[in-house]
């Protein structure tokens, strides 16, 4: 996933930790082999290679993930598509971007033809998902979150009372520490000191996950604007004045993960109305017209907050 994971976790001390941390890594790896765009031997992209018509097995993780991506696709209108590849490439970003000059007209067309997550067909029994033709998955907005999910399935299997799990900011915790204290997390601020004049935003995750997204890494600019990497599929460009960060708490990392983007794509008004009307708990930061960075919440994640 090109990022780094981390698990704090509270537990015997005979535990085997290198047995744990080789574990840990098998299972992660796992993930990366089904659906890594950054592999040509990866599951997704023998997917984006497939013929069209053709029925493809999937394992047990790419389905779930597949199938969480068409629920948030519906619920948010098309704001999160996980059939977005070909627009991700076109601007410069992802495994088989060809550079970062912008794109023609005509590339944008036939980047926008090729979306459609609508075209998604899924199977259960047996696990089957339909490549339609000249459709193109990116997982790259949820599969982080699946990795922090499955990490903390393979941590309670094994007797595991307590932990923190991390998989590039993406966050799950349960269980108590030693002093019967939850995992508190502190949200994450603006990309500059003088940004952190916000209060601090704490949160105790018991049983519950976190995610952030936000175009601080992923962005250039071109003839004075920004282009980042959060983009609209339903434009086919990246979303002007895009939030700075997009945080989002759910049961687990995959929706959280998934949802952070959808919101990230919403914008901070269209986004809290969403947010408001399905009990989401989000939050956002955005640089205003002073170059302050400014801060809304919905309801449900204003009342998480660690008193």
């Amino acid at each position: 996933m090109g990022t780094s994971w981390s698990v704090r976790l509270q537990a015997a001390r005979s535990l085997d930790l290198h047995a744990l941390h080789a574990a840990i890594q098998d299972r992660l790896g796992r993930i990366v082999a089904e659906m890594s765009t950054w592999r040509e031997d990866s599951c997704i992209s023998a997917y984006n290679r497939a013929s069209a018509g053709t029925w493809l097995d999937i394992p047990v993780d790419f389905h779930a993930v597949l199938a969480c991506a068409l629920r948030v696709a519906a619920a948010s209108d098309g704001a999160f598509d996980p059939s977005i590849g070909p627009m991700v490439r076109a601007w410069g970003f992802g495994a088989h971007a060809s550079g970062r000059d912008l794109p023609g007209r005509g590339a944008l067309e036939a980047a926008r033809s090729s979306v459609g997550w609508h075209r998604i067909r899924l199977r259960e029994e047996p696990r089957q998902v339909l490549q339609p033709g000249n459709l193109e998955l990116d997982l790259s907005a949820i599969a982080k979150g699946r990795g922090v999910d499955v990490v903390v399935a393979l941590l309670r299997s094994r007797g595991i009372p307590a932990a923190l799990v991390e998989v590039g900011g993406e966050l799950h915790g349960y269980g108590r520490k030693a002093d019967a204290t939850p995992w508190f997390v502190l949200v994450e601020a603006g990309p500059e000191e003088a940004d952190h004049a916000l209060p601090p935003r704490v949160l105790a995750l018991d049983g519950m996950a976190i995610a952030t997204s936000g175009d601080r890494w992923h962005h250039y600019e071109r003839g004075g604007r920004r282009y980042t990497h959060t983009i609209d599929p339903r434009s086919g460009e990246p979303v002007p004045h895009a939030p700075t960060a997009v945080t989002v708490l759910a049961d687990d990392a995959m929706h959280a993960d998934a949802w952070a983007t959808a919101l990230a794509v919403l914008g901070q008004e269209a986004g809290l109305v969403l947010a408001e009307r399905i009990g989401l708990p989000a939050r956002y930061l955005w640089r205003g017209q002073d170059g302050t960075m400014q801060e809304r919440m919905s309801s449900a994640f204003e009342g998480r907050l660690a008193a």
